[in-house]
């Protein structure tokens, strides 16, 4: 795990050679681009505006349930025009299908009048329908309000009246407002649906025919984009005197190849390290199958040039917390089956083989932690069988789950501690985060031995706390000595980097929710299987179908709020509690210039 060490290249050419250049380095795809003149603020131009429709088209197209074999030929392909077609074909798609929603709405409303036509006008002596829908409990203050009415269906909640009467009814006259029918008759409304039905399946059906051309249309995008940034690399170039000059970030492992490319290409090169004023992106760099930390690093905040990657660590710690939270060898074992049968697909792409890398770590941890606490979708095992004895960990034993979690809280901590020390190690400064590690480790050793005599821990923790107090008094203030009074002032930025002891003590209580969160998904699982073993001794027969229901409804509810707690509190911790203590700079990821071609 590292942050890759850059170089700053600046080449030099002639301008009319810019534009091979650009598609040379394009081609190679390995340097970032660094700006030599004010970014346009031109407003979006027509290509952007193309390639914006043409990506809602194909998405449009992707969605598609059936899809058409794919054309190869480009010869009579012409994109602006077949993307019109898709969109104006989206557009009247969403129109109808809204249209036939309401239509739907309307039938539904209509339905219980029944199919009707309202009688023209003169007819019946003038006299008119007004249709109104009563609350049964008030169907008895209609006997008393001296109009003509009838009822022409009831349900459960409500009577459906019709009051015929030349004018309107007095709005006081009825407990209810009057209800809208409309003028078209019930079967007329269902034979304009089933009209807006087939002429949305004639629709689908012309969706279905332009999927044809998904992967040209791809191929056309993604030559796009990288017509696109090719355009705008040539706004970033300082151009004078037919010269051109362009700047950009390297890893340095690549700089010979660059060297002897510039030869090549008959440009002039300049090579520089980072300059102190300089604020060069990261590139993060991990094994393969340990990378999947630098998406979930990359997710919350990219570090530093000058820190440290912290990729490595949160995808362990976060893996060991989901697995915690989860608590459970059943819910493991039903992730994990869905990860094996996503595995080919995920694959298929450099991030899906990052995360599935990343899922099977976590699920694995989860797997064992499941085991080590005896719990399988809610069920422990006996105590003589090989999984009754390979538990270790009671999670209804508070006081042991409280003390494991807290030291996992401290250890994490130390951890991000040591790294930062370690980041200082030229500086005296490097002591003050050692003189956090004693007070926390100190600390954590004095809660431990509170309920106990004097003990070699209760005086290794006053030790560590002691210890740990006078390092951060000493050498937390980054204040230059010149003279005696300036001991004073660094004494006084060490007392006052005490307050943050505060912060310490509410961070490392914060790991206790790895604890809440397991028991709270555990008791879940037992509850739901403790109601359907009571509904199927309580109903014979038919109880065994709620019985069945129960389980999966439940389960289900919980393996859901177990992804959303493990994955947003083991980020959390991370993230919060870990980063504050370690990471502090935050930087900006680094972005090649590179055709992107098809993912």
């Amino acid at each position: 795990m590292a942050i890759v060490k850059l170089k700053k290249l600046t080449f030099c050419g002639l301008l009319k050679d810019k534009r091979r250049v650009l598609e040379q380095l394009q081609g190679l795809g390995e340097l970032h681009l660094i700006p030599l003149q004010p970014l346009p603020a031109n407003p979006e131009s027509r290509d952007e505006k193309q390639a914006t429709l043409l990506l809602q088209a194909l998405r449009y197209l992707n969605d598609c349930p059936r899809k058409r074999h794919q054309v190869s030929n480009d010869k009579n392909f012409n994109a602006d025009r077949i993307v019109e077609q898709i969109l104006k074909l989206k557009s009247k798609t969403r129109e109808l299908s809204d249209r036939r929603d309401a239509l739907l709405k309307r039938i539904q409303d209509l339905e219980p009048w029944g199919d009707f036509v309202l009688p023209e006008s003169g007819l019946l002596s003038n006299q008119c329908f007004w249709f109104y829908i009563v609350p049964r409990r008030m169907l008895g203050k209609l006997k008393d309000c001296g109009l003509v009415w009838q009822t022409v269906h009831q349900n459960n909640l409500f009577s459906y009246v019709v009051v015929i009467s030349e004018h309107e009814p007095p709005e006081i006259a009825l407990p209810v407002p009057r209800s809208h029918t409309g003028s078209l008759p019930l079967s007329t409304l269902r034979d304009q649906a089933d009209e807006l039905a087939m002429t949305l399946e004639d629709l689908q059906a012309q969706r279905e025919s332009f999927t044809r051309w998904i992967a040209l249309l791809t191929l056309h995008f993604a030559a796009s984009r990288d017509h696109d940034e090719l355009q705008h690399a040539q706004t970033i170039t300082r151009d004078e005197l037919g010269v051109f000059a362009l700047q950009a970030w390297l890893p340095e492992k690549r700089v010979e190849y660059y060297r002897q490319f510039a030869d090549a290409a008959g440009l002039a090169l300049l090579t520089e390290d980072p300059a102190p004023a300089d604020k060069p992106p990261t590139l993060l760099e991990n094994p393969p199958t340990l990378a999947g930390g630098e998406d979930l690093v990359n997710f919350y905040q990219t570090p530093g040039y000058q820190g440290w990657d912290p990729s490595l660590i949160v995808f362990f710690s976060f893996s060991l917390f989901f697995a915690i939270i989860l608590s459970d060898a059943g819910y493991a074992a039903i992730f994990m089956s869905l990860l094996a049968w996503k595995w080919r697909g995920l694959g298929a792409s450099a991030k899906g083989r990052r995360f599935r890398m990343l899922a099977l770590c976590t699920l694995g941890l989860s797997l064992l932690w499941g085991v080590l606490c005896g719990s399988y979708l809610g069920y422990g095992p006996g105590d003589d069988s090989v999984l009754g004895r390979l538990k270790w960990f009671d999670l209804n034993d508070f006081d042991g789950m409280m003390r494991l979690t807290i030291a996992i809280g401290v250890m994490h901590i130390t951890l991000a501690n040591l790294v930062k020390a370690w980041q200082r190690r030229r500086s005296t400064l490097a002591l003050a985060p050692l003189g956090w590690i004693g007070l926390v480790s100190g600390g954590f050793c004095l809660w431990l031995a509170q309920d106990q005599p004097v003990t070699f821990l209760a005086s290794l923790g006053r030790g560590l706390a002691v210890t740990g107090a006078a390092l951060l008094i000493l050498f937390s203030s980054e204040r230059r000595v010149r003279r005696w009074s300036d001991w004073f002032w660094r004494l006084l930025d060490g007392l006052k980097s005490l307050i943050g002891i505060t912060q310490l003590f509410g961070d490392v209580l914060s790991y206790m929710r790895l604890f809440a969160l397991g028991l709270a998904s555990a008791s879940l699982a037992v509850t739901f299987n403790q109601l359907a073993e009571q509904v199927l001794r309580e109903f014979p027969g038919p109880g065994l179908l709620f019985s069945i229901l129960i389980l999966l409804l439940g389960h289900s509810l919980n393996l859901v709020l177990c992804i959303l707690s493990g994955v947003v509190h083991g980020l959390r911790l991370n993230f919060i509690e870990f980063y504050n203590w370690s990471v502090s700079d935050e930087g900006y990821p680094f972005k090649a210039f590179s055709k992107k071609g098809v993912d």
